[in-house]
């Protein structure tokens, strides 16, 4: 694709980024057959190869307009159509430039803008958002359907393994799912520590900042970026072997630190540390398989479940394959549904930007997980399941607590 960047984007970073995307786009239309957005709305401009063009003429220099917005609002980031092109175009780094261009231009409406403010500012912050979830989890009955869905029902974390091991990992606590799902993460510290590896929570890590990041507050997304690698660097330089993610949409940002604190000279260095070190959990555990088959001797799982791959898990952070191999050698009945390479529509805080395609693509892979006939259904982010439990009856968790519920 030819291009002809504006002077006030082309000489700046983000500016020989965009270009260098843009000129790999060779307009094939791929991308479309896998864009969920493109499937539901038949628009052209609601899929990636539409929206690569509007966001080309705004980096060209024509003034955006609230139907750019429009459609690139509609995007569900989900990179489905980065596994799908030939030519390796990172679209999703080329929206998240766009999107924050064309946030600048064009205002939002009072009311859209203080929704947007909301979300950005409150659900970060685990000290005003647990609180809050707390309050609606006890009132749950009595929400309405559209605050329900978005209340999940209070759950137990478990005991926290307290036992020091000499391997140890890092693990992000996040802001959301400590409240909505705390069992996730103390399933992990129970399953790693039984394999002899020592979780820590570093106390002043938070938000990995992809809230903000994709709600177009940059700035402040990197603010949350460099006090998680303050937080963590102690414990880095201590020996820490890795930091485990057990949220994927968390995983593929802090993947990305290295590359969006690129241009900060003091962190830059660490910020790829960092992105070096950080693994989902489904990287974690193959290293483990034997010592776990062997402590999970005569305890195989007799269970089918419908797995679930979130988009920053297999689009994303390009890992494909591990939950299945793991689940499959403990026992337990693996389904993947079809069309399983389309998302789910949670997608960070979409569901509540995008209400009705949000909905009409959950019910869509509701469709296709139930018809697996699986008795649970698992993910590996605290979005998808959320989501998906606010449809359906089927019991929806994360694949690490039937591990967990394995080892007893």
């Amino acid at each position: 694709m030819q291009t002809n960047l504006a002077d006030f984007i082309k000489d700046t970073p983000e500016g020989k980024e965009a270009d260098a995307i843009l000129r790999a786009c060779v307009h094939c239309g791929f991308c479309t057959a896998t864009c969920p957005t493109y499937q539901l709305l038949g628009d052209e401009l609601d899929g990636p190869r539409g929206r690569i063009y509007l966001m080309k003429q705004v980096l060209e220099g024509k003034p955006a307009t609230a139907k750019t917005q429009l459609h690139l609002d509609r995007c569900l980031t989900c990179r489905n159509c980065e596994t799908t092109c030939p030519s390796g175009v990172q679209y999703g780094r080329l929206v998240d430039i766009g999107r924050k261009i064309v946030e600048d231009q064009v205002p939002r409406s009072p009311a859209d803008r203080a929704l947007r403010t909301a979300l950005k500012e409150g659900l970060p912050r685990q000290w005003v958002f647990g609180p809050a979830m707390k309050a609606g989890q006890l009132v749950r009955g009595f929400l309405p359907a559209a605050l329900k869905n978005k209340v999940p029902k209070r759950q137990a974390a478990g005991i926290w393994p307290r036992r020091e091991h000499a391997r140890k990992m890092l693990l992000l606590d996040g802001c959301v799912q400590p409240t909505m799902s705390p069992n996730i993460n103390a399933a992990t510290a129970r399953v790693l520590d039984a394999l002899g590896v020592q979780l820590i929570v570093a106390p002043r890590a938070g938000c990995c900042g992809a809230i903000r990041h994709h709600l177009n507050d940059h700035d402040a997304a990197r603010d949350d970026m460099r006090r998680n690698i303050d937080a963590w660097w102690p414990h880095v330089e201590a020996g820490a072997e890795a930091i485990v993610m057990t949220a994927s949409g968390c995983g593929a940002t802090v993947k990305e630190y290295g590359h969006l604190l690129e241009q900060d000279a003091a962190y830059a260095a660490k910020a790829r540390r960092i992105s070096e070190l950080t693994l989902d959990l489904s990287e974690v555990m193959p290293a483990f398989e034997a010592e776990l088959l062997d402590k999970l001797r005569g305890k195989a799982v007799d269970k089918r479940v419908a797995w679930h791959p979130p988009c920053t898990l297999q689009h994303g952070q390009k890992i494909r394959g591990n939950v299945e191999g793991l689940l499959r050698a403990i026992g337990v009945d693996v389904q993947l549904c079809a069309d399983s390479h389309l998302c789910c529509g949670s997608a960070g805080t979409y569901s509540v930007l995008q209400p009705a395609l949000s909905y009409a693509l959950r019910d869509q892979k509701l469709a296709n997980l139930n018809a697996t006939d699986a008795e649970m259904i698992v993910s590996a982010n605290i979005g998808c399941i959320t989501h998906l439990q606010s449809g359906t009856a089927t019991p929806v968790g994360h694949w690490i607590e039937l591990v967990d519920q394995a080892l007893g």
